[in-house]
């Protein structure tokens, strides 16, 4: 029996002593988790990719990439608070909708097919189908502007991330200060986006030596690189990589490619912000990279199938004024695909699907 009441005053003691020495580490670790400005760089992984041109007074950090994100995926940026830029820029499809127009809070359609927002950090050219945006920060605010999108005002959307601690305590370790202006919003999402990189699909595992295209992604990839030649078909490629050339299957421009006639160009594209009529039915050349996965095509969202996008280079081209002159040389005799040309070419545009970009942590919704 007093071997078991010293077992139990033991216990009490142990227990005791624990409680208390819980208690006064407490303190240390609250002085620990203090909120404070944190300007630690965030290391972006480009691969072979060139150094991006990020601009100098918005550098990458961990915390400001962090606020950014969460930032992508709150609803409280629409004005009922039920859509995000991930709404329309969704993850497993690249970052991008599989709707031809996506809609917005209102019920109603855009009047444009999303785009993809990856790699955005090596884009120098506008943002947008017609480049309304000159930075990416000045893009991240006007969806929540836009009516026929989240048709939020920033003043509410600033009222709304005051009230909330979490907030005010990221803006504090992404810029030092828990002051949430416009401003801030626009750099923040800047940030989150250009840290979403998509570099390892298949082909680059390709050029890394890594794996090997089997015949038909390198006949596929042979057509895709090899320019358009009338004289000789049987060495004429697809010339594909005129307009989407380099490391992102882009060439940053707006081009003019043939899916309407002059007098069905409603939809005036880059002319509208340049005021300048070379520039009608122009719109910014996409990046080819996921293309399997972002279905339909065109600023239109007009075509369903990468099948489609084919025939219409092939020979389905339309005549306008601003046609690209690449294209019009071609529109004669067609690209002179034959129906295994075309299979090939839709197996190695398959070879651009990143999966790691689908898959990969630190661009998921933060609040699952």
């Amino acid at each position: 029996m007093n071997k078991l009441i010293k077992v139990g005053l033991a216990c009490i003691i142990f227990v005791l002593f624990f409680t208390v020495a819980c208690k006064k580490e407490t303190p240390v670790d609250n002085q620990q988790t203090e909120v404070k400005y944190d300007a630690t760089p965030y290391f972006l992984n480009y691969g072979r990719f060139p150094e991006p041109p990020i601009a100098k007074d918005n550098l990458l950090t961990i915390q400001g990439v962090k606020l950014g994100r969460m930032l992508f995926y709150e609803t409280q940026l629409s004005r009922n608070n039920t859509q995000s830029c991930a709404s329309c820029h969704q993850q497993q499809f690249a970052f991008n909708d599989t709707a031809q127009f996506s809609i917005g809070i209102k019920g109603l359609p855009g009047k444009r097919n999303a785009m993809s927002a990856f790699n955005m950090a090596w884009n120098t050219n506008g943002f947008f189908w017609d480049g309304r945006a000159n930075l990416l920060r000045h893009q991240s605010l006007m969806p929540i502007q836009d009516e026929l999108e989240m048709d939020e005002t920033l003043d509410n959307v600033i009222v709304k991330l005051k009230a909330s601690q979490i907030y005010k305590d990221q803006f504090i370790r992404a810029f030092g200060s828990s002051e949430i202006t416009a401003e801030r919003i626009s750099l923040a999402l800047e940030q989150f986006m250009n840290s979403i990189v998509s570099n390892n699909a298949k082909y680059d595992k390709y050029l890394r030596g890594e794996v090997t295209l089997d015949s038909m992604e390198e006949r596929g990839r042979k057509l895709f690189f090899t320019e358009y030649n009338p004289f000789f078909p049987q060495e004429s490629g697809a010339d594909c990589a005129h307009c989407h050339g380099g490391d992102n299957f882009e060439n940053d421009q707006y081009m003019n490619n043939g899916t309407k006639a002059e007098n069905e160009i409603v939809d005036i594209g880059r002319q509208k912000v340049t005021n300048n009529s070379t520039d009608k039915g122009k719109f910014k050349v996409p990046t080819l990279r996921n293309i399997a996965l972002t279905a339909p095509y065109m600023a239109d969202g007009s075509m369903r199938t990468l099948e489609q996008v084919i025939n219409h280079y092939n020979n389905g081209l339309k005549v306008s004024s601003t046609l690209d002159p690449a294209l019009e040389q071609t529109r004669e005799k067609g690209l002179m695909l034959t129906e295994t040309d075309k299979a090939a070419l839709v197996k190695f545009l398959h070879t651009l699907t990143d999966e790691t970009l689908l898959n990969n942590q630190e661009y998921s919704n933060p609040f699952k």
